[in-house]
């Protein structure tokens, strides 16, 4: 009986001994097979592009295929439920924009993930700016001289669809300004940019690399850009918050995630990949062609920096009423 239980004991022993040494061995190997990235938008977006870039360099960088895949739909909720659902062993990442890391979950009332609860956040890739723009019919130059105006009558402002940071951009501007303005949602970009210019829409919080060469052309008129800091792309062109709407701020960022469990070992390597991958002279200057700046940052920043946005853009929401299914 006692040498049972000494038999017994010895090899509970062994197989605890083999399952310590098998968890970091598995950790240590990462990756040993193709990544899928999952973008969450469809094919040439701005997400799509920024994805695939990372994409190929991660490739390079981790030795192992890294396969952007698209799975769009829902406001990207599609992708995101998938990210939710998948093996957390870092062979399924996406790259998700501020709507799916603070905004939708507050947002649409049946959005099933939770980004802080069901994601890891590995860092924050890369931010982008909006720009307000005004067509030739709006008798302002600038924001003051808007804002002057929006005291005397109210105007519309358009977007590429409810939810998204054009209306919120607009959203704010109008919570802060105190302004009488009108959101007029569309199914495009193409179609508020054309609208504008042709004086059945006031003005919009155009994405930037959207109206660039119409702002430069001379189609619309670049007031403010949305972001902290004043745009390589537009260096002229003040920030709305220092051109007289003090404190306005509103960035767009895209983000590397993983599902919630990940070992921190595979979220550091990742992190550090892709950190290095953003800190490349080549990789700034074709993510600032699409208009948008570098960031990568650590884990643990972009987790806090993440949770604030969810609750400024909570408060937009609700302060608005607006509510998607």
């Amino acid at each position: 009986m006692l040498n049972k239980i000494r038999l017994t004991a010895c090899v509970l022993g062994c197989l605890a001994i083999f399952a310590s040494a098998t968890i970091p061995a598995q950790t240590s190997t990462y990756p040993d097979k193709p990544i899928t990235m999952v973008v969450p938008f469809a094919p040439g977006t701005l997400t799509d592009i920024l994805a695939r870039i990372l994409a190929n360099k991660l490739a390079e960088s981790l030795g192992q295929p890294v396969i952007a895949e698209n799975k769009a739909g829902a406001d990207g909720n599609i992708g995101a439920n998938f990210l939710m659902a998948a093996p957390p062993n870092g062979y399924t990442l996406m790259v998700g924009p501020t709507s799916i890391g603070a905004i939708n979950v507050t947002l649409h009332k049946n959005a099933r993930y939770d980004p802080q609860r069901d994601f890891v956040a590995i860092t924050n890739i890369a931010t982008v700016t909006n720009v307000l723009v005004v067509g030739p019919d709006v008798p302002a130059k600038s924001v003051q001289e808007l804002l002057a105006l929006l005291k005397t009558k109210g105007l519309s402002f358009g977007s590429s669809g409810a939810g998204g940071s054009m209306h919120l951009s607009g959203e704010m501007f109008k919570s802060m300004a105190h302004a009488d303005m009108i959101h007029i949602p569309y199914k495009s970009s193409p179609a508020v940019v054309n609208d504008v210019i042709g004086g059945r829409v006031d003005m919009m919080f155009c994405n930037l690399p959207i109206c660039l060469p119409l702002i430069r052309s001379g189609k619309l008129t670049a007031l403010g850009v949305t972001s902290t800091a004043r745009s390589a792309l537009l260096p002229d062109v003040p920030t709305i918050s220092e051109a007289g709407l003090t404190g306005y701020e509103v960035e767009g960022w895209f983000g590397l995630y993983a599902p919630k469990g990940t070992p921190p070992e595979v979220v550091a390597r990742l992190n550090a990949a892709a950190v290095k991958i953003l800190q490349d002279p080549d990789v700034k200057e074709r993510l600032l062609a699409q208009g948008a700046v570098t960031v990568g940052d650590s884990s643990e920043h972009f987790d806090q920096f993440a949770r604030q946005e969810r609750i400024k853009w909570a408060r937009i929401i609700q302060d608005a009423k607006i509510e998607l299914e």
